[in-house]
């Protein structure tokens, strides 16, 4: 009998332990204003990527109540400078540690320039279903006002969150929640300065209190054709932003230069000059991709509206912002120069 009360009590305490332990999670650090530090509180000049990972997790010292917390340092740059040795590195790492049985989840702290940029990358090319989020703040760790703290937070309490699991990646800035295939930066110097235009945030985080409202129902993560372990470049594809009387000049540039593919950011519906319509409708006879979206900020490219796509053998991107589109078109390069294929993408993710 007293053997048998034993048995039951070392079963009772190691379920006990399992429901206490704390998620693992790992944040994974590349600079930005997040990591930035200037020499006043009350001025606006800052140096970002000055504060390494372990001084930002030092600085919110309750994120361990939540989590085990591990940190490491992939950069430390403003995200002006955030290139594709850096992605590759990024994205192959965060795939690398949620394989393991043991880790739970990732934050990435990126500075907010090119955030939208990264997160759809990382959204597109990691093979996990585990939370992947990425978080990032609008003033300096020095700053009187300094929003990073409470975003990073907010970051570990979407990370450890159930409801999280399977929603992609995504990026939490200003208690809100955001898809990363729907967020971009609408402002440049405002704490609320992300934005998910065409579809809203999927969810909110106050004080840590985790609320989702909605999720983005286009492919992502573990459920596209796109495998980081796989890819180590990234095909040269530039973007030419339309504007009244046009020109053909960079659209030139970019075909001398050894483009594989051309997001037009153009007028409307994406609609070119007649001038520089003309030299794209080359470029593609010169195996050239070219992808229209427009510079409008929101709404979606349709195919077949002012411009005959079929005739100049043009794609159209969907809803996506040209920094998103020029994304897809480099992994949609790296699978395939079909042009059907590649519309195909553009409406799959």
């Amino acid at each position: 009998m007293t053997k048998l009360l034993r048995t039951v009590a070392l079963f009772a305490f190691i379920g006990t332990s399992v429901l206490l332990a704390k998620p693992n999670i790992v944040i994974l650090a590349t600079g930005g204003t997040i990591a930035g530090a200037g020499d006043s509180a009350i001025k606006s000049e800052y140096s970002a990527g000055s504060v390494t990972i372990d001084k930002l997790i030092a600085a919110v010292p309750s994120i361990k109540k939540m989590a085990n917390i591990k940190g490491e340092q992939i950069s430390n740059i403003g995200s002006q400078e955030m290139n594709f040795k850096v992605w590759l590195k990024l994205a192959k790492r965060v795939n690398e540690l949620l394989k393991k049985d043991d880790i739970d989840g990732v934050i990435i702290t990126h500075g907010t320039d090119t955030m939208e940029a990264t997160s759809y990358f990382l959204d597109l090319t990691v093979k996990s279903k585990k939370p992947i989020v990425v978080v990032g703040a609008m003033r300096s760790g020095s700053s009187m006002s300094a929003d990073g703290p409470m975003n990073l937070f907010n970051a570990v309490s979407v990370a450890v969150n159930k409801d999280t699991y399977k929603k992609g990646v995504v990026v939490v800035m200003n208690d809100e929640i955001h898809s990363a295939r729907e967020v971009t930066k609408v402002n440049t110097s405002m704490v609320n300065a992300f934005a998910s235009p065409n579809t809203g945030r999927i969810g909110t985080v106050y004080y840590g209190d985790v609320h989702y409202y909605m999720t983005s129902t286009r492919k992502n993560t573990f459920d596209t054709e796109f495998d980081i372990e796989k890819i180590n470049f990234l095909p040269r594809v530039d973007i030419v932003y339309g504007h009244a009387g046009g020109n053909d000049v960079f659209v030139k540039a970019s075909v001398k230069a050894g483009a594989k593919g051309i997001i037009y950011a153009g007028m409307g519906n994406g609609n070119p000059y007649p001038t520089t319509q003309d030299e794209l409708a080359q470029a593609v006879k010169e195996n050239v991709v070219v992808a229209r979206t427009s510079r409008v900020g929101s709404g979606r490219t349709n195919l077949h509206g002012e411009v005959d796509d079929q005739k100049y053998g043009f794609i159209v991107t969907d809803n996506l912002n040209a920094q998103k589109a020029r994304i897809l078109l480099m992994l949609g390069l790296t699978k395939t120069h079909d042009k059907k294929e590649l519309q195909d993408m553009y409406f799959k993710y």
